[in-house]
Parts: structure tokens; sequence; C-alpha cells
């Protein structure tokens, strides 16, 4: 049986007719840049978040990007974000010319640690950055208290978490200023690069709208440096039509990788992810830990089962960041976490019999 890690046909098959529909009426209204399917959307996905702004832009780094300048994050500053995250977060902090401060993981469940954070902080550190990695939200409310006490922004990477729950609140609702990632195989995918930001705040609203175009909030009058990071018009349209499937999409999800636990609960080859006290996961990745992972792998691979590993070199061991002078060991669960983490397929539309197989590959492997 042949296993793919990953397909858009389900998805794709959901959404086809509406798609067609919504890309001849775009294409036919020759506004093909901030126009009302962009207002469409960011009101959309601003309710779906339960906050008051949403604003639509590129990519997902361009969201945290913009989400850091809008708070006046910069040269000299310091900003707190996890040592095991993908490296966009991290990424994001640099372009701003301030420096990432990487703390661990809680090794059960892949988030940020809350009880690490009060350390890592100093006179310089301006923001913490929680992901909620792999469609878990984090343990939002142990950090916002943190934020709180010592006067820190919080912004929240929910790339890979739209509509997942901390307590019953809903991520990318709990920070100052928040980013999220709509790449095609994020839950709620674009058919291209584009992102979003989401606030409580007028004035970073109003900020970031004028950031992502080129510092202008009216034509041809530029009030600060800005960027050309606007989302198009089309994207906006297609995200409007999915985002009315997303819940549905996430349960989908869910169901999914409940069949996994089910079946790899006791199989010692592998050790699963726990979510953590009043957090929710809605299952972008489903990821397992594994001692042998690479031999686990090639073994998938021969039956014919996709995979891939996220990720498998975390950023402060990054070529890229080399200047930071880290060696390995320094960061000790990150380092752990990418020699073990082995992602299984799961996607919408992905059978059961699936599922058994590729878990029975695993109950009977050798490695």
């Amino acid at each position: 049986m042949e296993i793919p890690f990953f397909s858009f046909d389900k998805r794709n098959q959901d959404v086809r007719e509406e798609s067609i529909k919504a890309f001849e009426k775009f294409f036919d209204s020759k506004w093909y840049v901030l126009g009302n399917n962009t207002s469409e959307f960011e009101q959309n996905f601003a309710r779906f978040n339960q906050v008051q702004h949403a604003i639509g832009v590129s990519s997902g780094l361009d969201a945290l990007h913009l989400s850091l300048l809008a708070l006046g994050i910069g040269k000299g500053d310091e900003v707190i974000v996890p040592s095991n995250t993908y490296i966009a977060s991290v990424l994001s902090i640099s372009f701003t010319g301030a420096t990432p401060v990487f703390v661990e993981p809680r090794y059960e469940t892949a988030n940020l640690n809350p009880e690490l954070i009060k350390a890592a902080i100093t006179s310089k550190t301006k923001a913490i950055m929680p992901v909620h990695l792999y469609g878990q939200a984090c343990e939002m409310d142990a950090i916002m208290a943190i934020a709180k006490e010592h006067g820190l922004y919080v912004v929240e990477d929910n790339a890979q978490s739209q509509g997942a729950l901390h307590n019953g609140r809903i991520t990318g609702s709990f920070g100052d200023i928040n980013a999220t990632s709509f790449y095609p195989t994020k839950n709620l995918g674009a058919l291209g690069e584009a992102g979003a930001i989401t606030t409580n705040s007028e004035s970073l609203a109003q900020a970031v709208k004028s950031l992502r175009n080129y510092g202008s909030s009216e034509r041809y009058y530029n009030e600060v440096k800005g960027y050309n990071n606007r989302i198009d018009e089309f994207e906006a349209a297609y995200l409007n039509i999915a985002l009315n499937h997303l819940n549905s999409w996430n349960e989908e999800r869910s169901f999914l990788a409940a069949e996994y636990q089910k079946r790899l609960k006791d199989v010692k080859r592998v050790e699963l992810f726990e979510c953590a006290p009043g957090s929710t996961s809605v299952n972008h990745l489903y990821v397992v830990k594994a001692s042998n992972r690479d031999a686990l792998r090639k073994e998938l691979a021969d039956k014919g089962i996709g995979t891939q590993i996220h990720y498998p070199v975390p950023p402060h061991l990054q070529k890229a960041y080399s200047e930071l002078g880290f060696k390995a060991g320094y960061l000790k669960i990150a380092e752990k976490l990418s020699q073990e983490v082995i992602s299984l397929p799961l996607w919408l539309g992905m059978e059961v019999k699936m599922i058994d197989e590729v878990c029975r590959v695993i109950e009977s492997s050798k490695s």
C-alpha cells in the first residue's frame, strides 16, 4: 500500500467549485491587491480568532517580522523564542536587528517550557514568542503571566495551530500581536504564500497595515520605511472559502490523530507526545519520537510510506546562526528532539486502513 506523507486531493475537492467561481469573479473584477476580498477575509479571520483586527500579509515570516516591527523591537533588543522552532520564527527576530534568545521546550509536549522563561529574561528582553508547534496550543496562561510580571510583549507564532485552544481560548488571541502562515500545507492553507496578523490593538493594526504597504496609509504618502508585504486578492478570496471548512477539517485531523494514538500508545518502538493540561491540538502534524528514527523511517519508506522530519537541525546549530557561537550539547532538549522526531502521514481524506498499515509497520519494526 503506497501511503504518501501528504495529499491535497480531499481538500481541493472540498473547495474546487467555489474556488473556480471565486477565481472568475476575481479575474473579472480587475482589482487584484487590497480590495474587497482582502477586507472580507480580514473581518472573517478576526472573527474566527475572536480578536478585533486581522491583517492579511504575504507570508507567515512577513507576519512575524511586521508584528515585531510594529512593537518597535529592533537592534539591542532580545526576544525569547523556543529552541526547537522552525527557522522562520528566528529569522523574523534577526530581520529587526534584535537577538533571539533560545529557551528549551518541554520534552513531553515539544512546546515552550514556561518554567524556563524567567531565567532567560534580561534588561534587554522585549518580547516572548511562543510557537504553537505541530498544532498544539502552548501553555499560554503561564506565559502571559510571566510577560505581565516583567512588562514584556507576547507575539504568538500561530502558523501551525489555527483553531487550537488553551483553557477554552483560541490561539492567536492571547498575545499583543500574533502571526500566522497560510503556506499551502497548513490546516488553513492558501494556494501559494500568504499570512496574517491578529491583534486587539487598533494602533498596532494600523501600524501593520502601513508597514505591509510601503509604509503608507494614503497612496503616495509614506509615514515610515515600509515593505511590500501585501496579501493578494485571489489568495484572500480562496482563504475566505477555506475558512468556512476549517473547523470540519480540524475535526477530521483530530479523528485521524486519535486513531494513531489508540494504535501506538502501547508500542514501545515510539514515544508519543502529550498535550499540556488545558491545551488542545488541531494536529497540523502527527509527530512521534523514536530513538532509532532514521532506521524506522527507512523501514517505512521501504513499505511505500512517506514521512518527514520536523525539524532535523535546530536553529542554534544552523550554519546561518553560526555567529551566535552555539555548540552541540548546549540546548540538549531541542537537539534530542531533532534526532528523534518523525512525522507520520496525516491528511484530509486519509483512510483508517492506511493508519492501520503505518502502525503495523512501526509495531513490527526491527530497528
